[in-house]
């Protein structure tokens, strides 16, 4: 089971991807298979580096995937390193951004493991 964190400017899933990854006032954590999914408070909302801060909470919280609409370099850097997969210049909603994941994470599944 895979979880995937979406930064959110609500806290739901037909709430917006937030277009600033530091500052979104929401963290949802989406269940990649079942859609179900807590909400967790982005308590460095209004800090200084929050992007760095936001990065390091979310590598902590054993997620696989990171959906937002910008991150800065400093936060794409720590997340990939965590070895989180980060889809970043997302639009819409939580839950419309992670069925387009779902079918690029299934597309490429599928060219990784051709079968004969």
């Amino acid at each position: 089971m895979m979880r995937v964190a979406i930064v959110c400017d609500g806290d739901d899933l037909s709430s917006e991807v937030s277009e600033d990854f530091g500052h979104a006032p929401y963290i949802l954590l989406v269940d990649y298979d079942t859609m179900d999914y807590e909400v967790v408070e982005n308590e460095y909302a209004d800090a200084v580096g929050a992007g760095m801060k936001v990065a390091e909470a979310i590598a902590s919280l054993g997620v696989g995937a990171v959906i937002t609409g910008g991150i800065g370099s400093h936060g794409y850097d720590i997340l990939t390193k965590a070895g989180i997969t980060v889809s970043f210049d997302e639009e819409g909603t939580a839950e419309d951004c992670m069925e387009a994941f779902r079918r690029r994470e299934e597309r490429r599944r599928s060219f990784a493991s051709p079968s004969d």
